[in-house]
């Protein structure tokens, strides 16, 4: 569903992508893992033709990301991002339909609402949620929010940025089993990217490790602790000491 070949970006003297390959097969579950500023966030921008590289190509379904129509083009991916990003101003189902109450995607008011209000249930929350504002929500239920979002119009593909940042264990917990239930009922292509290992094992078919702007290992989440790889080996148990140079 979305390959990537020889990927090189860079911001001045700054090289973040340095020759990505990377491969995610239809219907699967890929986990992008790496340290803060290794370019995770790039490579996803990338992939969704919010940045161009400078050289390489980018195919999502065989198409190039910077040709065609983009509102069709991204009206086929769904994104769940880090901080929620929810609108303040829009109540709970606002915030849910907004694909659905305007653009290429637009339906009736009712239907819109109707919908959102099934997809918060989908994510396990009640529908006296859905005229609440965001201010009113825990933090994990406005994950669970974001998440009623990010498949409210049925994605073929869906991000995930980061899905358990700043949730208790339990919570994250919560969390990611909702992740790995949707993408399975809804036989989506998934991406996502964390830190936290818990997250990778419930969510990953399959694992990228990247760092210094390439893609070091990959492969299926079962094979990540006997990887062999010292840079995957290292990141996975938080070892200091490591071909990964900490920060000191």
């Amino acid at each position: 569903m979305i390959e990537l070949t020889d990927v090189h970006k860079a911001f001045g003297s700054n090289k973040v992508l340095r020759g990505v390959n990377l491969s995610i097969p239809r219907g699967t579950s890929m986990v992008i893992i790496g340290g803060s500023g290794t370019g995770k966030s790039v490579l996803l921008k990338c992939i969704l033709g919010l940045v161009t590289p400078d050289s390489g190509t980018i195919r999502v379904d065989g198409q190039d990301v910077n040709t065609g129509d983009r509102d069709a083009f991204l009206a086929r991916f769904g994104m769940l991002f880090q901080g929620g990003a929810l609108f303040d101003s829009l109540t709970v189902w606002q915030n849910v339909a907004f694909r659905l109450l305007r653009g290429s995607l637009k339906r009736p008011k009712l239907e819109a609402r109707e919908i959102a209000i099934e997809k918060l249930r989908r994510v396990g929350l009640k529908p006296e949620v859905a005229d609440l504002f965001p201010a009113e929500l825990s933090g994990g239920m406005q994950k669970r929010v974001g998440l009623a979002r990010a498949i409210a119009a049925e994605p073929e593909i869906i991000f995930f940025d980061e899905p358990t940042t700043g949730l208790d264990p339990i919570m994250a917990g919560v969390i990611n089993e909702l992740i790995r239930e949707i993408v399975t009922e809804m036989g989506a292509t998934a991406m996502t990217i964390t830190h936290d290992m818990s997250s990778v094992r419930a969510i990953a078919d399959n694992v990228a490790m990247l760092h210094d702007g390439v893609i070091k290992w990959t492969g299926p989440v079962a094979q990540m602790d006997n990887s062999g790889d010292p840079y995957l080996d290292q990141f996975i148990h938080g070892r200091a000491e490591g071909p990964i140079e900490a920060v000191r």
